[in-house]
């Protein structure tokens, strides 16, 4: 007996199960947390895997998740502590204050010197990138 097609549901593949891609992007943490900040390497594996992950969203070799259809009246509150730390990060920046009012930038680089840390954050600096290949 045939099943009708609309109770068929196609597998992910192999390689884009969370199983296979979560170790992955934990790997690729873990290396780009070993290199110093801001040195020639950390750069251009910086560079080389952002690079990799942006060819991965503009081609069409990794399957689609839909889009929300339509972002709820909440998640107007959730962009504005990003809207916030965007101006007042960029302000800093192109204002040069220095160490007298210091970007979070600056306020994070101490806890940027343990590799753990460092790790973790680019584990979700890919894994945030990787969220946005797939949308």
């Amino acid at each position: 007996m045939e099943q009708p097609r609309d109770l068929v549901v196609e597998a992910p593949r192999t390689w884009d199960r969370p199983a296979v891609s979560v170790p992955v992007l934990l790997c690729l943490s873990l290396v780009g947390g070993r290199f110093a900040s801001f040195s020639a390497e950390a750069n251009l594996y910086t560079l080389g895997t952002g690079g990799v992950l942006i060819w991965l969203g503009l081609s069409n070799r990794v399957p689609r998740r839909p889009a929300p259809e339509r972002l709820h009246a909440g998640a107007a509150w959730w962009a504005l502590p990003v809207v916030v730390f965007g101006v007042f990060e960029g302000a800093t920046f192109v204002l040069a204050v220095g160490d007298e009012f210091p970007t979070f930038s600056r306020l994070a680089d101490p806890l940027l010197e343990d590799h753990l840390v460092r790790s973790g954050a680019w584990f979700a600096w890919l894994a945030a990138f990787w969220g946005l290949v797939r949308r």
